[in-house]
């Protein structure tokens, strides 16, 4: 397993991204503290929950596959994938983790207590995560090799839309 070379750009980003995800979490430190005063709408509340839980769904999608195909060894953390793995949740998008932190984190926040404030957060925490797919994706060619290359161009990073169109298309052509 190739490990993560740790430079200033890897510390800042997920320096970064640890300030943007404590700030927008969804049990949100501005507003239970009283910093922040929000209207709630009971409908982006119950929508809020709806993404908050797909979200979650997609950021167990590696503990979940890793292990079954990933060729962890037995007793391993799923981090210490031996194989690509394409299939399931990864045939459609390839960083279900990241696009899983965007919802549960950002979106869901915005969801629960709007505001000008967790709109322009949300924006530059989902760009840091976005960076971070691709720092991912160079570790994972350095892992995969040629394998991931290939995967790359079939399979987008966090487009679940785009995802699912090829998807669906793949299997129907």
């Amino acid at each position: 397993m190739a490990t993560i070379k740790w430079t200033k750009k890897n510390i800042f980003y997920n320096t970064l991204l640890t300030i943007l995800c404590i700030t927008c979490f969804p049990l949100n430190p501005l507003v239970l503290s009283g910093v922040l005063e929000i209207q709630h709408n009971k409908v982006t509340y119950i929508l809020g929950w709806a993404v908050w839980i797909f979200g979650m769904a997609l950021i167990m999608a590696p503990i979940i596959m890793f292990p079954r195909r990933g060729g962890v060894e037995k007793g391993k953390s799923f981090v210490h994938t031996t194989r690509l793995v394409d299939t399931g949740i990864y045939s459609i998008i390839r960083h279900p983790q990241y696009l899983g932190g965007i919802f549960a984190i950002f979106i869901t926040t915005l969801l629960w207590y709007p505001h000008w404030l967790f709109a322009i957060l949300g924006i530059a925490g989902t760009l840091t995560i976005f960076t971070g797919c691709r720092e991912e994706d160079k570790r994972l060619i350095q892992q995969f090799g040629e394998d991931h290359i290939n995967y790359m161009r079939k399979v987008p990073g966090i487009n679940i839309l785009s995802g699912i169109m090829r998807f669906l298309f793949r299997k129907t052509s």
